[in-house]
Parts: structure tokens; C-alpha cells; sequence
């Protein structure tokens, strides 16, 4: 058997970067590891990866979220992750202070139910003044130079608005 460390140092190497960034960010999220074990695995990687260190972080709740923060990062954007808005609750990404990314997923929004909260949530905040944007994960995952350009351009639209 590998301890942990070892198999996250052999994650590191084999995955490409955001792969192995989403892997970094679970292990954190999930309190399987904290930063100083990361430390640790990082002291012994090629420095080529040692910027995924820096990257981690441990409030992304799954790998679209790990992916969709980086393509916001790309962009140059404010945003903060897990906000907690009054009367909505918590948001995955909050954008510009308006816009409001929620990562969804089979695996948490499959059911009408999800659905029906999730649609009350996205009508809350736009009563505050909010725009909730949906990507599926699928797309988030398969398709990121998408949604790049579809934020892009949602950014774009706001800002000619004003």
C-alpha cells in the first residue's frame, strides 16, 4: 500500500494541471489532507508543478468548481467563492459583486425537487439584483473555452448596460 502522500505526489505528475489542481482542491475541501501535507508533497515533485501549490484551494466543493475558478482567474475578474447571500444562501462564485455562478451537477440537481429550490434561489436573487448563471458541469469539464467566451461576453453585456 502507498500512504497518501505518495499517491497525491504520483496524481500530481500524471494528471494534466487542472485535473490534478481539482484533485488538490478535494483533498483540502474533504480535510483528507491539510496544507502542510501538501507542503510536503510538493517538496518532492519537479519545481514544474510547484505552482499548483500555490493554486490550491480548499473551498472548491468539486472539480467544475476548481475549473470554472480558474477560468475566472484567466479572465481578471473580482469574484469570491462560497458567498453567503441573506435570503438566498450560498452561492459557488459571486462575480463582480452581481453575477452569480452555481456549478450544477447530476449528482445534486437531478431531482425536481433540487430543481424547485434551485429555480426559488436564482428568483430570490434577482429580487436583490442579481444574475445566476447555471453551467452544467459536463460543459464546465468538457467545454471550458466555452464558457469562457460565454462569461466574457455576459461581463461584456453588463458593462454596456451601465
Amino acid at each position: 500500500m502507498a500512504s497518501l502522500i505518495d499517491v497525491v505526489r504520483h496524481a500530481v505528475r500524471c494528471q494534466e494541471p487542472r485535473a490534478a489542481l481539482a484533485t488538490l482542491d478535494s483533498l483540502l475541501f474533504l480535510g483528507l489532507m491539510t496544507r502542510e501535507d501538501l507542503i510536503e508533497v510538493f517538496d518532492t515533485v519537479p519545481r514544474r508543478f510547484r505552482s499548483l501549490l500555490a493554486l490550491a484551494d480548499g473551498s472548491a466543493e468539486s472539480g467544475p468548481e476548481t475549473f470554472v475558478r480558474l477560468i475566472l482567474r484567466t479572465l481578471g475578474v473580482p469574484f469570491e467563492t462560497q458567498v453567503r447571500i441573506p435570503g438566498v444562501g450560498r452561492v459557488d462564485f459571486m462575480v463582480d459583486g452581481w453575477l452569480i455562478i452555481e456549478c450544477d451537477s447530476r449528482a445534486f440537481h437531478a431531482g425536481w425537487e433540487q430543481q424547485v429550490a434551485d429555480r426559488r434561489r436564482d428568483l430570490a436573487a434577482a429580487r436583490l439584483g442579481y444574475t445566476t448563471v447555471r453551467p452544467l458541469a459536463a460543459d464546465i469539464m468538457d467545454h471550458p473555452d466555452r464558457l469562457r467566451l460565454a462569461l466574457i461576453d455576459i461581463l461584456d453585456a453588463r458593462a454596456t448596460v451601465r
